[in-house]
């Protein structure tokens, strides 16, 4: 048993301005520095089992919504790119390389991928993965990386797509609904998006959902709504619901091109729409309507889309891009940002099956410690403000937790990591390699 003490603890709920947790692999006790010494000495709490945080703030660990960490062996890399709309991104770029990742490959992205994610404070990952070479296994090696060896907590799927063998992803889908493991791991149904899927692809998937969610690209750009009406004479979300695909809990990817009735079917199927801002810019393929989701009741929560390893970079994003969109200050503010991070604690801890996003008793100990100096009056009211006006943009904890094991102290993992870097190396440069990319 281990305990943090001289504290600001704030769980996005509630907030003490100085505090002590105690915890195992979850959270034991939790509350003021005057309490600490009696509480101590219920739980036998040695002087060397107490680490002094030092009137730094601890958060929950963050949730990332939607991630594709096989993109981490695309950093720096040089194809010849000129896209002129985003067929041509995907042309030119990703669909290149996704389909020469192999099962090595996979596995290192997502150990390097995992270290990554504990100096960004983010504890649980919800990727979305395609690797054409190899197919079978790969989301076994994904939870090997991430979970298993790194320690974190994961929910993986398969990408299936028109471009792959298609019984070749449904299998690997569907096989991987048995390593499920509860508090750690769940599966997705992985689809890529509308634009690659055949009826006929839909009708099989359909076959082999056992009731998981589906987690799938959707309205990324205008091409997927053009494709759908022009082939299929149905919007998306509408030729998705008629193949019973939006199961509850199901992930809707981006969603920038979606109509209203659109959005009013996915909250009434319970289907949550994960936003990736600077994705969405980057790509140069529109902006997410925030608003507009709010307005129907779609719940919300945020990803990256696999640009890097952060998620709280994103909050300032989607708030700074909504105020230019709308050109209206209040088209998004921190309420909202708020909404969408408890979403996103309620999701995951549902999907695992554990108490994720409180620091209190009986709730998993993912906690990160964050240098966030306040040079103004912190309290209850304004922390998230100080957060996101403060650290959002380079979030980087001192500390971080998961299932109160420490995996990153002052700054540094706490297990080596040459070998992980080396053979990542490695790994990415064999891709680079069968992609014809300068090294």
């Amino acid at each position: 048993m281990k305990a943090l003490i001289n504290v600001r603890i704030y769980d996005f709920r509630n907030f003490e301005g100085n505090g002590y947790i105690i915890f195992t692999d979850k959270i034991v006790a939790a509350g003021p520095m005057g309490e600490f010494g009696k509480i101590r000495v219920i739980h036998k709490i040695e002087e060397a089992d107490i680490m002094d945080g030092k009137g730094r703030l601890l958060v929950p660990g963050l949730v990332l919504g939607h991630t594709h960490i096989y993109s981490t062996f695309a950093r720096g890399m040089a194809l010849p790119f000129s896209p002129r709309n985003f067929q041509e991104i995907l042309d030119q770029l990703w669909w290149k390389m996704d389909q020469s990742l192999d099962r090595e490959q996979t596995y290192w992205s997502g150990k390097v991928s995992a270290l990554g994610y504990m100096k960004h404070g983010v504890t649980t990952v919800i990727d979305h993965h395609a690797s054409g070479r190899e197919i079978a296994g790969t989301l076994g090696e994904l939870k090997r990386s991430v979970v298993t060896e790194g320690g974190l907590r994961g929910m993986f799927c398969f990408e299936t797509s028109d471009r792959f063998d298609v019984d070749a992803c449904i299998g690997e889908n569907a096989g991987f609904f048995a390593q499920e493991e509860k508090g750690r791991c769940a599966a997705h149904f992985g689809m890529h998006a509308a634009m690659t899927l055949s009826d006929g692809t839909l009708e099989k998937i359909a076959r082999r959902l056992e009731g998981h969610p589906v987690h799938i690209h959707v309205a990324e750009s205008v091409m997927d709504g053009e494709d759908s009406r022009k082939n299929h004479g149905l919007e998306i979300i509408k030729r998705l619901d008629k193949f019973g695909l939006l199961t509850p809990d199901s992930l809707i990817i981006h969603g920038i091109y979606l109509t209203e009735e659109e959005m009013d079917i996915l909250a009434e199927r319970k289907c949550y729409m994960v936003l990736n801002p600077n994705s969405n810019m980057n790509n140069g393929v529109g902006f997410p309507d925030y608003p507009l989701l709010k307005k129907h009741g779609v719940k919300c929560f945020i990803g990256n889309d696999g640009l890097g390893t952060s998620v709280a970079n994103e909050w300032q994003a989607l708030l700074y891009g909504t105020h230019n969109r709308y050109g209206d200050p209040l088209a998004y503010d921190l309420g909202d940002l708020h909404a969408m991070l408890l979403n996103s604690y309620e999701y995951a801890s549902r999907r695992l099956g554990i108490k994720l996003g409180r620091l209190e008793r009986d709730y998993a100990a993912d906690m990160i410690l964050i240098d966030e100096t306040n040079f103004t009056p912190m309290n209850g009211n304004n922390a998230l403000g100080h957060l996101f006006y403060g650290s959002a943009a380079a979030l980087r904890p001192s500390h971080t937790w998961c299932g109160g094991e420490l995996k990153l102290a002052d700054y540094r993992h706490t297990e080596p990591t040459e070998e992980v870097y080396e053979r990542s190396r490695d790994a990415s440069t064999r891709l680079w390699k069968d992609l014809g990319a300068p090294l």
